[in-house]
């Protein structure tokens, strides 16, 4: 083993198993299709339903309000209610989803690097 490798290896020995199952619970939910496109998409700015759409490509509007709601309930997203004529609806992130987008940056570099990234299958 490296140094490297022994490093990382002695790094996650200080991890019990409540942070790797808590760890886990968040890559599965940002992992779950769309949701990391949409608050990617909100992250880049698009904070209008019809924005954020035509920002994922592939993403039907009927998914994209099941996800909305997730990530606003999981506190990731917050929605706004604007009182004008028509009532406009804007979404951010929060500062829990602000945090997320950070941790996330890595492993998209990660991905870049290594040419890993979404399937076909």
């Amino acid at each position: 083993m490296n140094t490297t490798q022994s490093l990382q290896h002695t790094r996650w020995e200080q991890i019990d198993d409540e942070q790797c199952r808590q760890a886990s619970g968040v890559l599965e939910f940002i992992g779950r299709r769309w949701s990391g496109a949409i608050l990617l998409a909100i992250t880049r700015g698009a904070n209008r339903f019809s924005e954020i759409l035509a920002s994922v490509a592939g993403l039907s509007d009927r998914l994209l309000v099941v996800r909305l709601k997730e990530l606003e309930a999981a506190g990731l997203v917050a929605r706004t209610v604007i009182p004008t004529t028509p009532v406009m609806v804007r979404y951010e992130l929060t500062e829990f989803g602000s945090e997320m987008m950070t941790a996330i940056e890595p492993l998209a570099r990660i991905g870049q690097r290594w040419g890993v990234g979404p399937t076909d299958s």
